[in-house]
């Protein structure tokens, strides 16, 4: 779930924010924790998920370095002192108060605005008094990671062994609660266990940032200022129904919250009070997590019946420009079309369903349909969706993939493929502004490329396209 980008605040500015309450919206009902890449990055060490899942690797302090001092031509002569570290850690310490004021102004301006919402002051009190500015949010908001990581590597951490395993102990364990979603909400109960274990690996770590912290810094001073103040209204009023206090309130710096890590708006619009005690709670509660995390995946169109896709072999001379997601038919038609499972067996029940191929012709490809979507649509990331599919066929039972993956082909970091898209745009292939992501219209430009050179037209950026492009 991509947010659109705003221009990041300067952190050498210690001036609050301009707090303009005119643009204040409802929260949106879309979940999740921000761009596709940074939900990678938190859900498994990448941006992760991506991905929820290892911590995000940390960035280390600002400072200047001091060059070693020059030789001394008289050995007897002391050597010149380095410029004293207290001046430095002085001037730091100023900076920092005063940007705890700046902060504390912006959160009296916030909770004027709030009041007008409706917020009660206790609740105020009770999210405000002795909030922090956190900057540790700030770096991991700013963090834009040049790497890209293979999706194979991806799906080895998120689709371990020992994950699988885990999954189908920690399932067990809750069962008689999964069960019932699943029953209630029609969405199988290895697909609601997968959900957790990428969110925050069966509850295992979901994070303790203090909500509110981190979203009011985000507000204050983060990229999606609009975004993050939305969200902080949406935390503020969970408090003030009473799910949960601001104390028991954490989650990841972006604001994701409890065990499968719900933005706040999409607390107010999909959390649910299973277990029938007044409160809905997707930390502590976990008949409240199973059902929550299943409501969010029926409301965002999951068919029952279907599965989220299938592996499958393509046919001979496949045109591959119809490996596209918008390209869309039933399974009949697919295998019509000489589509097989893996296996070599009849493709299973799927409806509007697309080839995709995550990394090119060489690698497995996919049929997907519409509950591949309605994952999708929890993080906006093919190869998270990819990562939940495949874990809950694992933990139901299911065996891994059939096809390799093409480990020789490791794609564009995102200096490279800026460098791909302006010699696409060059060449009279446009794809817009080179911005080094990969998005529709560079798979669409790369397509045309590929094939009016007589290449698989896969719009799967490499390293040797990107050398045939740049030649002259």
């Amino acid at each position: 779930m991509p947010f659109s980008s705003v221009p990041a605040v300067s952190s050498s500015s210690v001036a609050a924010p301009a707090f303009d309450t005119a643009r204040f919206a409802e929260p949106p009902a879309a979940h999740r924790r921000l761009a596709a890449c940074a939900s990678l990055v938190a859900a498994l060490a990448l941006a992760g998920c991506a991905g929820p899942p290892a911590a995000t690797p940390g960035i280390p302090p600002g400072g200047t370095s001091t060059a070693p001092a020059a030789p001394v031509a008289a050995p007897a002569a002391p050597a010149p002192s380095p410029a004293p570290a207290p001046a430095a850690t002085a001037t730091a310490t100023v900076h920092d108060a005063a940007q705890q004021a700046a902060f504390a102004r912006w959160i009296a301006d916030f909770s004027a605005y709030a009041r007008t919402q409706g917020i009660r002051e206790a609740t105020l009190r009770d999210a405000f008094d002795g909030a922090q500015y956190r900057p540790r949010t700030i770096d991991l908001d700013r963090s834009q990671p040049e790497f890209v990581r293979p999706v194979w590597e991806y799906l080895a951490s998120a689709v371990s062994e020992q994950r699988v395993a885990n999954g189908r102990a920690r399932l067990a364990q809750v069962r008689t609660e999964a069960d019932a979603a699943q029953a209630r909400y029609r969405v199988p109960a290895a697909t609601i266990a997968a959900i957790w274990g990428m969110e925050s690996n069966y509850g295992a770590n979901f994070g303790d940032f203090p909500t509110v912290d981190a979203l009011a810094t985000l507000g204050f001073e983060g990229r999606r200022q609009d975004w993050a103040r939305s969200e902080l209204l949406a935390a503020l009023k969970i408090i003030d129904n009473g799910d949960i206090d601001s104390r028991h309130m954490v989650g990841s710096w972006a604001g994701a919250m409890g065990h499968t890590q719900f933005l706040p708006s999409s607390f107010l619009a999909y959390a649910v009070d299973a277990d029938g005690d007044g409160r809905r709670d997707i930390w502590g509660s976990m008949a409240d997590v199973m059902a929550s995390t299943a409501n969010y995946l029926a409301r965002a169109g999951w068919r029952p019946g279907e599965p989220w896709g299938v592996e499958v072999q393509l046919p001979p001379g496949f045109d591959y420009a119809r490996a596209d997601m918008a390209v869309r038919q039933d399974a009949a038609a697919w295998a019509a079309a000489g589509l097989r499972r893996a296996d070599g067996t009849a493709l299973p029940a799927l409806t509007d369903a697309a080839v995709l191929l995550p990394a090119g012709a060489r690698g497995p490809a996919f049929l997907v349909g519409p509950n591949f979507r309605a994952i999708l649509r929890y993080n906006n990331s093919d190869s998270y969706a990819l990562a939940v599919g495949m874990l809950a066929d694992r933990i139901d039972g299911g065996g891994p993939l059939a096809t390799q993956w093409p480990v020789d082909l490791p794609p564009l970091g995102r200096s490279a493929l800026q460098q791909m898209q302006t010699a696409l745009n060059a060449k009279g292939f446009p794809v817009g502004t080179p911005d080094g992501l990969l998005g529709p219209a560079t798979r669409d430009g790369l397509r045309h490329y590929q094939q009016s050179v007589g290449l698989p037209a896969d719009g799967y950026p490499t390293p040797e396209v990107l050398q045939r492009l740049q030649a002259p």
